[in-house]
């Protein structure tokens, strides 16, 4: 049986070596992510010459995500690199103080306009929720506070206002740098981090495709007017990202389960690409297997249907990102083996009228598959969009994007339960030559065994985007 819930895996000082790089490949990381909020754009640029080195020697076909850094809220330095908060003492922060001036009474904060967003009354939490400000007063650049929560606090520590209300726009100067770096690479996938609503979306499109990039727009759900605009983000999105970390703080960790949930239903039903991310085996930074909370945590969301789950500062500085990628790997088929056990689980009914004939036939496809002794699907497609369709349903049936395209293949990566081919669909001259073709390939790759049955499907005009209209359930022979 194939994995068919993808891994993402964040790099960092942790995968620079090519080794460890093609061990994480080897044991199963289908995407790489590289963390805009890090690190500059060359430091970039060589992890992707890296990255894709080390797919070559692994021979696989690896997708690449660019994490936009955003508008993330932090507070600047302290003089010593750290201080210890007390319950109940005051502790400003304060806009106009130098970066590297911060004591344990003031610090300063890179966000300008902060004093515009927060009044009195208002919850600040820094550090991820660890630690608790409750505003007094704000001044033109000063916002003072008494502290509820205290503990250590150090350099670039994020800050967060609980029930979100953070004007920053989702695009920063910065990042406009990073989209053309996208563009320049052929980066696959762009994540817009602390998107509030579609505009945001539709802008970083926009700028992406001015660039002359052809990345696919991930929408970061962080913020708590994301969730308030979780449909329209959702439709102007290609893939949407469950981004735990923030989201966690601003909507309290309460609520976070059962909006996980919630978002990777709306995502799968508007038949977009949902990854789960953020802290999903945190203690494989420092430790060489994961703890039993952790692994419910993943195998939970891949039962819930997500299309991949991410490891972040595991891989990235972690001490043991190749066994973080195994062991992530092992949770999700034992989870999909319990899926497997429960055929329900794997049925979605479908609903409304479909936006086109593709999505007809990748839905005529599953449904057959799923009540039919099929080996495999194979997808001869051009885009990915019927290989996308197709793994909106859930099947333990493998769909083979059979494509020329390197970028296709690289994109339907990140796609649950899809697995790119290299195939030119062009090079046959006759629908005989084709199947030919086809059922050597599958046999070259042990993909299926001679009389096996498999679907196909295809359009009327080889090479052509958009063309997929026909669906053929053929026997693999070789006569």
């Amino acid at each position: 049986m194939l994995r068919r819930t993808k891994i993402v895996a964040t790099l960092g000082p942790a995968t620079d070596d090519l080794e460890v790089l093609t061990d994480m490949i080897r044991a199963g990381l289908d995407v790489v992510r590289l963390n805009a909020s890090h690190g500059t754009v060359e430091d970039r640029r060589r992890r992707l010459a890296a990255a894709r080195q080390a797919a070559h020697r692994a021979d696989r076909c690896v997708g690449v995500l660019l994490d936009l850094g955003g508008p993330k809220i932090r507070i600047e330095c302290f003089r010593e690199g750290r201080v210890e908060l007390a319950e109940g003492q005051a502790f400003t922060l304060d806009t106009a103080l130098e970066p590297a001036a911060g004591t344990i009474d003031r610090v300063g904060v890179a966000y300008k306009e902060l004093p515009r967003d927060v009044a009195a009354g208002d919850t600040l939490l820094l550090a991820d929720g660890q630690i608790v400000l409750d505003v007094r007063s704000v001044g033109q650049t000063a916002i003072e506070t008494r502290v509820r929560v205290g503990g250590a606090l150090s350099d670039r520590k994020g800050l967060n206002r609980q029930g979100g209300g953070i004007s920053a726009p989702a695009i920063s100067e910065r990042d406009r740098e990073d989209i053309r770096f996208v563009a320049e690479e052929g980066v696959d996938y762009m994540a817009v981090s602390f998107a509030r609503d579609a505009a945001d979306i539709e802008q970083a499109r926009s700028l992406v495709r001015g660039a002359g990039g052809d990345a696919r727009v991930v929408a970061k759900v962080e913020r708590h007017e994301a969730v308030d605009n979780l449909a329209g983000i959702i439709d102007a999105s290609d893939v949407v990202m469950v981004a735990r970390g923030d989201l966690g703080v601003e909507m309290g960790y309460a609520e976070l389960t059962g909006l996980q949930k919630t978002i990777i239903h709306e995502t799968r039903t508007r038949n977009r690409v949902v990854i789960t991310a953020t802290q999903m085996m945190e203690s494989m930074i420092q430790n060489p297997v994961p703890t039993r909370a952790e692994v419910s945590d993943v195998a939970n969301a891949v039962m819930d249907g997500t299309d991949a789950v991410m490891l972040s500062a595991e891989t990235a500085t972690g001490r043991y990102p190749v066994k973080a990628v195994e062991a992530m790997a092992q949770v999700i088929e034992g989870a999909e083996k319990y899926q497997l056990m429960h055929p329900r689980a794997r049925q979605r009914s479908v609903e409304g009228v479909f936006k086109g004939t593709e999505e007809a036939i990748a839905m005529a496809v599953m449904y057959t598959a799923n009540h039919m002794k099929v080996r495999a699907i194979v997808a001869l497609t051009e885009s990915g969009a019927t290989p996308l369709w197709m793994s909106r349903i859930r099947s333990d049936i493998p769909v083979y994007a059979f494509t020329r395209h390197e970028a296709t293949r690289r994109r339907v990566t990140l796609y649950r339960g899809v697995y790119p081919v290299i195939f030119d669909v062009t090079s046959s001259r006759s629908t005989d030559e084709l199947y030919r073709a086809l059922f050597t390939r599958l046999l070259e790759l042990r993909l299926v065994d001679l009389h096996d049955l498999v679907i196909l499907t295809k359009g009327e005009a080889s090479g052509v985007q958009g063309g997929t209209n026909s669906m053929q359930i053929l026997k693999v022979v070789l006569d």
